[in-house]
């Protein structure tokens, strides 16, 4: 049996002041190394790295180590943690950032522990593509390395990440972002183009209207998977490239069946952490929870 590859998650741990059309929450743990790290650690044991400040409860390490998520590479620093603040419309589509306070996540340059491996598969989340790129050449990962970006760095980091695709293996981003960063309308178009910068994998998410995925061209879509109540969609991309990388740790070689059942994964989980507020979602489901939406999905989506 192969021996579990560790996956390692660089990004943000935060609080979260969240409003959407189903209620209201405030100072809730969040950020998208913290949705990324459970979503993965369902599947694989987990490093996770980023920063708080002194204000960071107890009780979230001891949930982190409950699920299998290392946080030696978290470190506590003088100050206050990274908070947000945002507000949904009422189709919770589109939010409007009402505050960001960096604190001691500003100027973030993460210490690397021992215990991360360069054979790790590596999850450089949401973050400023330069600091990816920083942390990119201290690791050297032999393993596979996925990306996660936004259109906040498309717009002022655009040859720092251009550049970082050169060296990533896949790439996530949505729909928006992927018109964005290419400057193609058509989906297809943003893929290729996207895709001729280096990166081997593209994957685009829809939000409501799943995921595609684009390897040599489109192989596969997947929907998502449908629930009655949508709450809160914070994190819910952070999680489902959590779900993938974590998903594809455990194959000794990836197929692409295995990618496609990837992407699966990553909208089963996805569709677990928008049902509640804050990482409530993901942190009490078990993976027999996750396998039983799984083959759900298959029944009603063969033809």
């Amino acid at each position: 049996m192969k021996k579990k590859t560790k996956v390692t998650v660089i990004g943000s741990v935060a609080f979260d002041s969240v409003e959407t059309a189903r209620g209201s929450r405030a100072n809730v743990l969040g950020g998208s190394a913290v949705f990324a790290a459970l979503s993965a650690s369902f599947f694989a044991p987990v490093n996770l790295i980023s920063v708080v400040g002194t204000d960071f409860p107890e009780k979230y390490f001891q949930m982190f180590k409950k699920r299998g998520v290392d946080t030696s590479g978290l470190t506590r620093k003088k100050g206050k943690t990274f908070r947000w603040k945002g507000k949904y419309d009422s189709d919770l589509t589109h939010r409007k950032t009402l505050s960001v306070d960096l604190n001691v996540f500003n100027g973030f340059r993460p210490e690397i522990p021992a215990n991360v491996s360069s054979e790790d598969y590596l999850l450089l989340a949401n973050i400023d593509p330069e600091l990816q790129d920083w942390i990119f050449k201290r690791i050297k990962p032999a393993g596979l390395v996925a990306c996660d970006t936004m259109d906040l760095w498309i717009n002022t980091k655009r040859r720092a990440l251009l550049k970082l695709l050169k060296k990533v293996d896949l790439l996530l981003l949505n729909d928006e972002e992927a018109r964005q960063l290419s400057g193609e309308f058509n989906l297809l178009k943003a893929a290729q183009s996207i895709a001729s910068r280096g990166v081997r994998t593209v994957v685009i998410k829809k939000g409501e209207h799943g995921a595609l995925l684009f390897s040599k061209g489109l192989s596969f879509i997947v929907p998502p998977f449908l629930i009655h109540d949508v709450k809160d969609p914070t994190g819910a991309g952070d999680t489902f490239a959590g779900g993938m990388i974590g998903y594809l740790s455990g194959k000794r070689t990836i197929t692409d069946r295995d990618l496609r059942s990837a992407l699966v994964y990553g909208s089963i989980l996805a569709s677990y952490a928008v049902e509640k507020f804050s990482v409530d979602g993901l942190v009490d489901i078990s993976r027999r929870d996750i396998d039983g939406r799984y083959k759900c999905l298959g029944r009603i989506t063969r033809f």
